[in-house]
């Protein structure tokens, strides 16, 4: 046994290796990734590297974290999430979780952000309208192609669309580190005095734990389609993979953040990461730097797009029973991605953050639980408690998020919850329903639980 599992781990080649880290970094890697961190660096100014020391706590840690969980599981994530949940919570989230980073918010901020930062610059204001009706619509068509067979998509990305990206960054970054744009002001708002913390609350932004879910379902289909059948050499693949994505993740959140500490001594307070980008492209390349912001955002955009489309079509393929079948739901999703991202960047940001605020809670404590799940796995207790608090508490910070607030709760709970006026507060309550749930596993049965 332990022969064939070596020669399945061997049959797959290190170019192929690298080929799926590029793939995963590809669709990690989009509209939220890249206008984020500027714009954190921006606002964080002296105080960059501690903020950034929570991004990436949320925005690199996290998502190796998902990924090392799917690969202890061998890739069979959904399986647990719902052999180790109520049947009702696991469809709910994963329903929540593949909506948000797919049709809903994730994938229509591609196409919006690629259009803002990518196109908007070369169109004159009387036909912005049409302009990006015409764009979105070839991007998603685009996306659309890419994802209509997940079998080839690590061929398409991870080997075409990938390098061309890195390079085209890689360019960006070397004139910023070698010619500065300005010296690095003190910092600004929430930054001056929790600089970690609203760092690391700036990473749920780019839904990266959220797409690691996804993503390595999408990358596990994908190797088992290549022959490798066992478990943990599939286990072994996806760490690796996840190793080489989360590396490059971090050297270009930060080399984004350095270039927006750098920015704000010579743009100001830009309103959003995009708008900082193209000013301080077009500064370091004048006219062609509107082509190279171009062909950034769109690669960049486009892989995400591709990733999450395909991840998504294939969830409801399966949940549905394959009743309807995955190249219906693709088109659907596309469809349904094109007219949303229509509406406007702002508002698919600000409608996304309550959601986001409820949801990434719940799959932050699964997947810290899932790295255990050899140990405590029967004991079911342990999940149950933990989420059904910290479900309780993430609800309360997704309504204050979305403008419905509590006040007499809110300011009980900030007097005696922890962290809670740090939007935090269900980190307690989830440390407490995870003792509860041990100490009540041990009265019951393992064939009980």
């Amino acid at each position: 046994m332990k022969r064939k599992r070596n020669q399945s781990m061997n049959s797959f080649k290190k170019s192929e290796l690298l080929t799926i880290g590029f793939m995963m970094f590809s669709i990690f890697f989009g509209a939220g990734n890249l206008i984020f961190p500027p714009a954190l660096g921006q606002a964080a100014g002296t105080s960059t590297p501690l903020a950034m020391l929570g991004f990436l706590t949320t925005g690199v840690g996290l998502p190796l974290l998902g990924i090392t969980a799917i690969a202890l599981q061998g890739g069979r994530y959904i399986e647990l999430i719902n052999s180790r949940t109520y049947p009702w919570f696991a469809t709910a989230l994963l329903v929540v979780l593949y909506l948000c980073i797919g049709p809903v918010f994730a994938v229509p901020r591609t196409g919006a952000v690629s259009f803002e930062i990518g196109i908007r610059p070369f169109l004159q204001e009387d036909s912005l309208m049409v302009g990006q009706a015409v764009y979105t619509a070839l991007f998603f068509g685009a996306s659309y192609y890419l994802s209509l067979n997940p079998n080839k998509l690590i061929d398409r990305v991870g080997k075409l669309l990938t390098p061309v990206l890195l390079i085209v960054l890689a360019v960006l970054f070397i004139k910023a580190f070698a010619t500065p744009l300005g010296t690095i002001l003190p910092a600004t708002g929430n930054y001056i005095d929790a600089p970690f913390t609203q760092g690391f609350q700036d990473g749920y932004q780019t839904m990266d734990l959220l797409a690691s879910v996804a993503i390595g379902t999408l990358v596990v289909n994908a190797v088992r389609m290549r022959g490798v059948t066992d478990n943990r050499a599939i286990g072994r693949i996806c760490l690796i993979a996840g190793l080489i994505t989360v590396t490059l993740m971090a050297c270009v959140y930060g080399s984004l953040a350095y270039l927006g500490a750098t920015s704000a001594a010579v743009l100001g307070h830009s309103a959003n990461g995009g708008q900082l980008l193209a000013s301080a492209v077009s500064i370091f390349f004048s006219t062609a730097g509107n082509g190279l912001l171009a062909a950034i955002i769109i690669l960049a955009c486009l892989t995400t797009s591709c990733g999450m489309l395909s991840g998504g079509a294939w969830f409801f393929n399966q949940l549905l029973k394959k009743k309807v079948s995955y190249e219906r739901l693709l088109l659907l999703f596309t469809l349904f991605s094109f007219a949303v991202s229509n509406v406007g960047l702002t508002q698919i940001i600000a409608l996304a953050v309550p959601f986001l605020v409820t949801i990434y809670p719940l799959v932050i404590v699964f997947v810290i639980l899932s790295l255990f799940d050899r140990v405590i796995g029967w004991r079911k207790s342990i999940y149950h408690w933990a989420l059904n608090l910290t479900l309780v508490f993430a609800l309360i910070d997704g309504l204050n998020a979305a403008g419905i607030h509590f006040h007499p709760l809110n300011q009980l709970l900030t007097a005696y919850l922890p962290f809670y006026k740090l939007t935090m507060g269900w980190v307690v309550p989830a440390i407490c329903g995870t003792v509860i749930g041990l100490v009540l596993s041990f009265f019951q049965k393992k064939e009980d639980i």
